[in-house]
């Protein structure tokens, strides 16, 4: 089993979002539609009511965090991650930077870059089985 595929057997999510990516939101439904557990962490201007707007505020039980932010870098969220004991990660794919892959690597914390969480999660007729198929066609999966 790959690593992408295997990160998705954890029970407990945190999804850390600026509500820029869609995915984010398609990632937090599938999840919940899985029986997951899943925190959200909205960092927009305008969190959504009933989400978190810190990572601080997360609790001690979360297995894996997936990160989709534009507005901010996603490194500056993986020091609090690495206090709640988090240790694996999702950068969503083209959201990925030079500094939070060196924090990754000098926290120890498996970090999945590069790929978009759907194409792991989705499933069905959608953009996201067909994005799959090519993805494999390609040998990128």
């Amino acid at each position: 089993m790959l690593e992408q595929e295997s990160f998705w057997d954890a029970r407990c999510f945190a999804v850390i979002t600026d509500r820029t990516k869609p995915a984010m939101k398609l990632t937090i439904e599938e999840l919940a539609s899985r029986g997951k557990e899943v925190y959200v962490v909205d960092l927009s201007e305008k969190p959504d009511k009933g989400t978190f707007q810190t990572v601080t505020q997360l609790p001690s039980n979360v297995d894996c965090a997936v990160i989709g932010l534009t507005k901010i870098d996603p490194a500056d969220t993986i020091e609090d991650l690495n206090k709640k004991g988090i240790k694996k990660c999702w950068i969503h794919w083209r959201t990925e930077t030079p500094e939070v892959k060196r924090k990754c690597m000098e926290s120890q914390m498996q970090c999945i870059t590069g790929k978009c969480p759907m194409i792991y999660l989705g499933h069905g007729f959608s953009i996201h089985a067909m994005h799959r198929g090519v993805v494999k066609l390609l040998g990128k999966y």
